[in-house]
């Protein structure tokens, strides 16, 4: 009984805790491609690489973005500052153990920004049931639910030192990737 009791006491602790809960790690837009890039799946990759996501880190390189930096007290290059990556590179102050060797920050802002660490959800296998690619990581984000335009607003913002207003009615249709139903 005395054991029962010792295991039981740890089990509640663990789940008390969060000790063993699942850790994703991110995989990077190569992880996503294969399938986000075909017409019967929606085509989402070419519609990120056609974006201004997928060109953020690079636009923090050119002299414009550093001047901009040094105007908002940026010490250093605005390509290594946290304040600046933290909108501009996906899983930005990630731990490195959680970043798995297809994840670039050169990608800039990638599918796993809005959608979530993909390494337990990336699989054919589990991609094809909703239900399951949740609970292995996947964010779903929604339109109608509100979610897509909370997710846009954590970095179109009046934190950004470039932020001129933002209407997500008018930049939605300019990076919406739907999967197509059926």
């Amino acid at each position: 009984m005395r054991r029962f009791v010792t295991v039981s006491l740890a089990f509640l602790v663990s789940v008390l805790t969060g000790y063993g809960a699942a850790t994703h790690s991110y995989v990077g837009v190569k992880a996503c491609t294969p399938c986000h890039k075909t017409e019967k799946q929606g085509k989402q990759q070419p519609i990120w690489q056609a974006s201004p996501h997928a060109k953020a880190l690079a636009t923090l390189k050119t002299p414009e973005a550093q001047k901009v930096a040094e105007k908002a007290g940026v010490k250093g290059p605005a390509s290594e500052a946290q304040q600046c990556l933290k909108c501009h590179v996906t899983a930005t102050g990630v731990a490195a153990a959680n970043l798995k060797p297809t994840f670039s920050k050169e990608e800039g802002v990638g599918c796993e920004t809005c959608h979530g660490p993909g390494s337990d959800y990336k699989t054919m296998a589990v991609m094809k049931d909703q239900a399951k690619s949740v609970a292995a990581g996947l964010i779903p984000v929604s339109v109608q639910d509100g979610t897509a335009e909370k997710q846009c607003k954590t970095c179109h913002n009046t934190e950004s030192p470039t932020f001129k207003g933002f209407n997500f009615k008018e930049a939605w249709p300019k990076i919406a990737h739907p999967t197509p139903k059926g």
